[in-house]
């Protein structure tokens, strides 16, 4: 079995498909792995939800900002529409139920501890272990699955915005799937900047990228991210950073995790 992991989707679908018939995917022999923000933005979100899901047992999918954010307009109270989403089609879909049922049930943290591999959408602070990134995940799928809306209601905001282990109730979970789902930098005491999006060299001190920290508590494994379009790809061997701006017009990246090779990439319209 060979890993392909992938960059975030959102929407790209001709993109997506002509992505895996480059890399030779067979379901015989390969596992798709997506870092999450399988959709917005792109015009084909809902062909692209309607594939990954077909995939089965062939795909491992993480939740993204822009997963979770079509979960909130599905099952929350509130109208939370941003201008630029494009998931009117996935709302409106005969088989909307099936699609966002299935959504709900993707994890934030996928660990394959045979390889050494944790992929996350977004990152990790310093101060988390693979092991506490995992279980502080858990907490935060308990509480979505158990109640949706009364979960997707509360969720947005950029505060607290630094990480102690004393964090509780909405605090804590609100402050975990904003590492997880939409952290860019953060400092080495846990703080994070949850609104930045720029390039690495904007960043201003104390807030640094946040995989630049040699001694994050998850340098044991190789973290697998998305999210980041501004830095595109990055693979330093203990990080890899695939979200190369296919809905911004640059292009989908794929990487084969199982062998040193370099990245196959899409051009966006190609």
């Amino acid at each position: 079995m060979t890993r392909y992991a992938l960059g975030d989707v959102q929407g790209c679908y001709d993109e997506l498909r002509a992505l895996v018939e480059r890399i030779g995917f067979s379901a015989d022999r390969d596992r798709l792995w997506f870092v999450g923000d399988l959709v917005n933005r792109g015009p084909k979100s809902l062909e692209v939800l309607r594939y990954v899901r077909a995939l089965g047992d062939n795909a491992v999918v993480v939740l993204g900002n822009h997963d979770l954010h079509l979960l909130a307009l599905a099952y929350g109270s509130k109208d939370k529409r941003k201008s630029g989403d494009t998931l009117d089609a996935i709302l409106e879909a005969s088989d909307r139920e099936a699609l966002l049922e299935w959504l709900l049930a993707r994890p934030l943290t996928f660990l394959d501890s045979d390889h050494g591999d944790l992929m996350v959408h977004a990152g990790v602070v310093p101060q988390w272990s693979t092991q506490l990134a995992m279980q502080l995940a858990k907490e935060v799928e308990v509480a979505l699955r158990d109640d949706p809306r009364k979960f997707l209601d509360a969720m947005y905001g950029n505060e607290p915005d630094c990480w102690s282990p004393g964090l509780a109730g909405m605090d804590r979970l609100r402050f975990v799937i904003n590492v997880l789902t939409r952290m860019r930098i953060c400092t080495a005491e846990g703080r994070i900047d949850a609104k930045f999006k720029g390039k690495p060299g904007e960043v201003k001190a104390p807030f640094r990228p946040w995989f630049e920290f040699e001694e994050r508590a998850s340098r044991d494994v190789r973290v697998v991210f998305g999210h980041w379009s501004a830095l595109g790809y990055l693979n330093t061997g203990r990080v890899v950073g695939l979200d190369t701006g296919c809905v911004w017009g640059a292009a989908l990246t794929a990487l084969n995790l199982d062998a040193e090779a370099a990245p196959v990439i899409v051009a966006c319209g190609g």
